[in-house]
């Protein structure tokens, strides 16, 4: 009896947990491409990674933001939005990202930065509420993209994905990469269904005026 039970409990966590993994790692197939075949788009989203002890990008980030300039350069998007974590007063990613993308040329006037993109959830929903974003490309690694490109479209931000894996990443890393993305995959499924919270908001800042100008069918 006591391993039937634990057997229909071990079932019952996969069940829980890894099939909204599952989920978005088939919605995400269909919806990511490369730098060089992906359609065009507005706005490139780069969402925050961690900081190195000295302010600089972590190395997750430094490809983020090098995947994004790429896409910048390649002329599939017109702005980068550069989204992190700025709570603390020596914790900036948006302005680590920032200089990083302007040491590989972007220009000042297409980079602009959320200073309030604490969470993928945070990142998709000021992106449409507070910069009027109506499409996007998402640029992350393949451990996240899943999950972010669900977020986004649930949330009513039409986006596709680019996966921002430059290098290969320590082994110990990407796993606990992948096992974190586990709950909070399932994290994301009750906050786009059902919980619906609201991140800091602020003042409308969109990024063109006249969005219908630059919409790409």
């Amino acid at each position: 009896m006591f391993f039937h039970i634990l057997f229909y409990l071990t079932l019952a966590a996969l069940l829980i947990f890894g099939l909204p993994r599952l989920i978005t790692a088939l919605y995400a197939a269909s919806r990511t491409y490369t730098v060089e075949t992906t359609p065009n788009r507005q706005v490139a989203i780069v969402f925050g990674a961690g900081l190195n002890r000295d302010g600089s990008p972590s190395p997750v980030l430094r490809d983020r933001v090098f995947t994004a300039a790429q896409l910048y350069f390649a002329g599939k998007v017109e702005k980068l939005l550069m989204s992190g974590d700025n709570r603390f007063v020596y914790y900036n990613e948006p302005a680590a990202m920032r200089a990083y993308a302007l040491q590989l040329g972007v220009p000042e006037q297409d980079i602009v930065l959320d200073y309030a993109g604490r969470r993928t959830y945070d990142t998709c929903y000021r992106a449409q509420a507070i910069f009027g974003i109506n499409q996007a490309i998402l640029v992350t690694q393949n451990y996240h993209l899943p999950r972010a490109l669900f977020t986004c479209n649930a949330l009513g931000l039409p986006a596709i994905g680019v996966a921002a894996d430059q290098r290969t990443y320590h082994p110990r890393s990407y796993r606990l990469w992948q096992i974190r993305e586990i709950p909070a995959t399932l994290v994301a499924f009750w906050e786009t269904g059902i919980s619906h919270p609201l991140p800091v908001l602020g003042q409308p800042e969109p990024i063109f005026p006249n969005p219908s100008k630059h919409e790409v069918p």
